[in-house]
C-alpha cells in the first residue's frame, strides 16, 4: 500500500446558512475546481485516496460531506433535491461561481439535479454509476440480495466488495485493495453516517425511483453541459443500461464502459478513469 497525498489533506470548514461543511481540497488551484459528490452511507473518509491523487495531479479537487452527514453539521436531507440544494449551498459557501462535478452513484444523481436546478454553476458533469431517476426501460428487476445487503443496519467491508466489485478473482482482489487504501483515513475514527442520515439517503433513492421516466427524459434533454457517463458493465446495483439510456437522452454526452468491473469501476481502474476524466474536463 502506497502513501497518498490525499491522506494528509486537512479538514477545512465552510459555513453556509444550514451547516458548517467539512471538506478537503488537493491539487493545483487556478482552474475550474472539480467537486466530488459521494455515495449512500459514506463520508469523505471513504473516497479512494489513489483515485483522488490521480485526479488531483492536474486538477483542483474538492470532497465534502453533505449536510448532516459525517463531519458536517445540520439536519440530514431525504430527497435528491434536498441533497442538490445542499451541494449548491456548499459551493456558494466556498465562494465558487463555476465548478465541474463528479458524482458517484447517488452523488451522480445529485450532481445531475444540481445541473438542472442551477446550470449557471456547472461547467461539465462526470456521472459514474448513477441513476438519473425513474425506471429505465429495459432495466432488470432489482436483485433482492442486493437490496437486502445495501440496506443492512451495518454494511461490512465484505458487503462492499460484493456490492461494488464483480464476483471474480480479479474483482474481489480489486475490492480488498480498495478497502486497504481507505483504511488509513478510516483508522482515525472519524464520524460515520448516522442512522437518520442513512435512512434519509435510502428514502431519497426510493423517491427518485418513483419519478416517471418521461420527466427524467425531459430533465436530461434540458442539460446543455457536456456530460461524461461512466459505468461498469457488471454493475449489479446500477445496471449499465441505465447509463446507456441516460447518455442516449442527454444532448452532449459521452459514454464509457469498463468491461471487467462493476459499481466500483472507478476504484478498480483508478488511473484509467482519472485519465478519462482529465481528457474530458480539459477538452
Amino acid at each position: 500500500m502506497g502513501t497518498y497525498l490525499s491522506d494528509t489533506a486537512e479538514n477545512l470548514i465552510a459555513v453556509g446558512p444550514s451547516a458548517a461543511f467539512t471538506y478537503r481540497r488537493i491539487g493545483p488551484r487556478g482552474a475550474v475546481p472539480l467537486v466530488l459528490l459521494n455515495r449512500v452511507r459514506a463520508t469523505i473518509d471513504w473516497w479512494d485516496p489513489q483515485l483522488l491523487d490521480y485526479l488531483a495531479a492536474d486538477h483542483d479537487v474538492i470532497v465534502f460531506d453533505d449536510i448532516g452527514v459525517g463531519y458536517t453539521t445540520g439536519e440530514p436531507r431525504d430527497s435528491v433535491d434536498g441533497f442538490a440544494y445542499s451541494a449548491i449551498e456548499f459551493i456558494e459557501a466556498l465562494g465558487l461561481s463555476r465548478v465541474d462535478l463528479l458524482g458517484w452513484t447517488l452523488g451522480g444523481t445529485v450532481a445531475q439535479r444540481v445541473a438542472v436546478r442551477r446550470p449557471d454553476l456547472v461547467r461539465r458533469l462526470v456521472l459514474a454509476a448513477s441513476n438519473p431517476g425513474g425506471q429505465t426501460p429495459g432495466q432488470p428487476a432489482p436483485n433482492p440480495k442486493i437490496l437486502a445487503t445495501m440496506t443492512k443496519p451495518e454494511v461490512t467491508g465484505e458487503d462492499l466488495v460484493y456490492l461494488f466489485f464483480p464476483e471474480t478473482d480479479t474483482g474481489r482482489t480489486a475490492g480488498h485493495q480498495y478497502l486497504a487504501r481507505v483504511a488509513t483515513r478510516l483508522a482515525t475514527g472519524g464520524p460515520g453516517v448516522s442512522e437518520a442520515a442513512g435512512k434519509g439517503q435510502i428514502t431519497a433513492i426510493g423517491k427518485n425511483a418513483a419519478i416517471p421516466f418521461e420527466q427524467v427524459r425531459a430533465d436530461l434533454e434540458n442539460i446543455t453541459q457536456p456530460v461524461l457517463y461512466a459505468t461498469g458493465l457488471h454493475d449489479v446495483m446500477t445496471p449499465a443500461v441505465v447509463s446507456y439510456t441516460a447518455a442516449e437522452n442527454t444532448g452532449n454526452a459521452t459514454l464509457v464502459g469498463y468491461g471487467d468491473a462493476g459499481h466500483g469501476f472507478l476504484f478498480q481502474h483508478a488511473e484509467a478513469f482519472a485519465i478519462q476524466v482529465a481528457n474530458f474536463l480539459d477538452n
